[in-house]
């Protein structure tokens, strides 16, 4: 399993000399950056790790959380600016692929649209929970399975399964979580996102690994193992990476 750490391109100070310090130890084996709008100005130092150290790199394009929806047609100008912000750092770091969500509200139609006229490069779709509570309960845009297929069709891309995310959404309606993973993997995911949480939430939580109550094994039975695993945990400390030395440690030991 190739596991990957999530970062943000504004973690230029510890997590970034952590990061350092953990590949060289064998913590992960690439880095998956969430290009955060109007910070091309870091592209240089994350260059550092790319060219001095040989760290892999994968991109998460921004959404929601920094103003972002593709499902939203007035903020089509926004998107098209933040995504050719993307592309610098996609160049820079020779990414392997970004990942990017649909949107919230809206309809899918509206995020295709826009993805047409975007045409990102090395593009994976991510599934969405069916709602986003820190959202204000809005509907989320690639929840659905036959919405992720649309994209895939439509846009000629890869796809991201977010594993927490379809658990989400599976019980938001009323579908056996598990089955509603082996549906989504069918799809032929080229990477996936991991995170715990109670097995019949529908809010997306995040938690360490060990935390919550989902069943890895019967998970790690499901999916392709050999792809890229982002671990997509909450960070408890802005000075070090303590949390996901834990998190790698645990999901190795069930291996």
């Amino acid at each position: 399993m190739k596991l990957g750490l999530k970062l943000w391109s504004t973690n230029t100070g510890a997590y970034f000399d952590e990061a350092q310090k953990l590949y060289r130890q064998g913590f992960f084996d690439y880095i998956e950056l969430y290009v955060v709008p109007d910070t091309t100005r870091t592209i240089e130092k994350w260059k550092i790790l790319e060219d001095g150290f040989g760290i892999p790199f994968a991109l998460h394009a921004p959404h929601f959380m920094n103003g972002v929806n593709l499902a939203d047609s007035s903020k089509e100008d926004y998107n098209l600016n933040a995504f050719k912000q993307v592309n610098r750092f996609l160049d820079e770091l020779n990414a392997q692929y970004v990942v990017v969500h649909s949107g919230i509200e809206g309809n899918i139609d509206e995020t295709i649209r826009q993805l047409k006229i975007i045409q990102p490069e090395k593009m994976l779709i991510e599934n969405k929970p069916h709602t986003a509570p820190l959202r204000g309960n809005k509907g989320c845009r690639g929840a659905v399975i036959d919405e992720i297929k649309k994209v895939i069709k439509e846009i000629g891309c890869g796809f991201c399964l977010d594993i927490g995310h379809s658990f989400c959404c599976a019980n938001s309606l009323n579908i056996n979580p598990y089955e509603y993973l082996k549906e989504f993997n069918k799809l032929n995911p080229s990477c996936y996102h991991l995170s715990d949480n109670f097995i019949d939430s529908t809010f997306d939580k995040h938690y360490h690994l060990g935390e919550g109550n989902y069943d890895f094994k019967k998970i790690f039975d499901i999916i392709d193992t050999s792809k890229n695993v982002t671990i997509e945990t909450n960070k408890n400390s802005k000075e070090n990476l303590d949390d996901f030395i834990e998190d790698v440690k645990w999901i190795r030991s069930l291996r």
